[in-house]
């Protein structure tokens, strides 16, 4: 299975970096490691995460608050979105309201 990172991942992604970063040096490349290693697992997990708001799957990160929000079809996993769990459940939909 392949794995592909849309822009606006990426854009979390940096954001989440940032954010850690601003809070200790170093965190924020912590930050990248785990959640590409996360992604990285959804070439063997990819499909196998539930699908609470429609037809993306969510895969939650181990290390850190954030749920890793991917497309699957055929044998491409498309991440579209890397959301901190810890913001208005509300944005979160709307945000997904867009895949």
């Amino acid at each position: 299975m392949q794995v592909r990172i849309s822009r606006s991942a990426e854009g979390d992604l940096l954001d989440g970096f940032s954010f850690y970063e601003r809070q200790q040096t170093g965190i924020g490349s912590y930050f990248l490691d785990s959640l590409y290693a996360d992604i990285d697992s959804l070439m063997l997990y990819g499909g196998m995460h539930p699908k609470p708001h429609g037809r993306l799957h969510r895969a939650l990160a181990k290390r850190f608050p954030f749920a890793i929000y991917y497309d699957l079809l055929e044998e491409t996993v498309t991440v579209v979105a890397v959301l901190d769990c810890r913001q208005n459940p509300a944005s979160i939909v709307k945000r997904l309201r867009q895949y």
